[in-house]
């Protein structure tokens, strides 16, 4: 049983919020171990399995990102951890930005700083914007491999710009 299949839920990239708060709740209170303190051992250990997969499956669908790459996974289309291919170009693209980002290490400068943070997150909508369309449009079986291929070239690229703005929240902190 997948996550989705627990919550009730399509296999979806965009989900409402309110629903799977609303289904995370209901979960809660149906496999509550407190409800179950009188059922048998087998009956309980089930329970406390369904609680926990409640509690795991409302971390993952309550976050874009998480649910992102759960889908990912549950279609095998990610690659191993740290075989992630980037586009070249995007790669190009971004050095400018770690050049950027290595001059504010040896020499912050708050004018710099806000204006690398801007263009990361313009990167960021401007990235998205590309995907949206696919993500919005998504149908768990027909929607066609090439599209999940752009979705996980979208993950990866996020990642990345993830990775270079905690980067620079590490030393614009001190």
């Amino acid at each position: 049983m997948n996550f989705f299949e627990l919550y009730e839920l399509p296999i979806r990239f965009l989900l409402d919020e309110h629903e799977v708060k609303r289904k995370f709740y209901q979960l809660s209170k149906k496999y509550h171990p407190d409800f179950y303190t009188l059922e048998s051992e087998a009956k309980q250990a089930e329970i406390l399995e369904l609680s926990t997969l409640t509690n795991e499956g409302y971390q993952i669908l309550s976050d874009a990102d998480k649910r992102m790459k759960y889908i990912l996974s549950l279609k095998n289309i990610l690659d191993e951890e740290g075989k992630a291919q980037i586009p070249q170009d995007f790669l190009m693209e971004m050095m400018d930005v770690n050049e950027a980002l290595m001059e504010l290490e040896f020499d912050f400068d708050e004018t710099q700083f806000t204006q690398l943070k801007n263009t990361l997150r313009e990167k960021e909508n401007a990235l998205y914007e590309t995907i949206r369309p696919i993500l919005e449009n998504y149908e768990d079986g027909t929607t066609p491999d090439s599209e999940l291929k752009k979705i996980k070239e979208y993950y990866y690229k996020k990642r990345y710009l993830l990775r270079i703005q905690e980067n620079l929240n590490k030393f614009a902190a001190r």
